[in-house]
């Protein structure tokens, strides 16, 4: 799986995460299953971005940037710091599968309480008769 792979899906799964929840109770628990599904593919994108991430950090270009910075006697942090700019865009979709994997979770979250929102309605009218 590439980069541009897994910023593809991260987009789609983007978009799913910002459609505003339906008002139906059933339509609600049919999207809480998509988010499931979204929730554990965005953990395997994520695993997947933060090896490309760690190859890229590990490449030559890293090794050379950091023999130089050594040799100009840079701290660890700023040397640390040469070798992240050379994987920002990919550091920057590991951090952003980690905010996806989150909202999954918090919107499934989300869908259970209308759903027990929705049932304790349903009890109440029930009692009412």
């Amino acid at each position: 799986m590439t980069y541009e792979d897994i910023k593809k899906e991260c987009d789609a799964i983007q978009d799913e995460l910002e459609t505003l929840l339906p008002d139906g109770i059933n339509e609600v628990i049919e999207r809480m299953k998509y988010f499931s599904v979204y929730m554990s593919r965005s953990g395997y994108l994520l695993a997947e971005a933060k090896k490309i991430a760690r190859s890229k950090k590990s490449s030559e270009i890293s090794e050379m940037i950091v023999k130089i910075a050594k040799e100009n006697f840079l701290s660890a942090k700023a040397q640390n710091a040469l070798v992240d700019t050379i994987a920002a865009d990919e550091l920057y979709l590991v951090d952003r599968l980690d905010r996806i994997n989150a909202a999954c979770t918090h919107t499934i979250d989300v869908c259970r309480t209308i759903i027990s929102k929705e049932k304790a309605e349903m009890s109440y009218l029930q009692y009412q008769k």
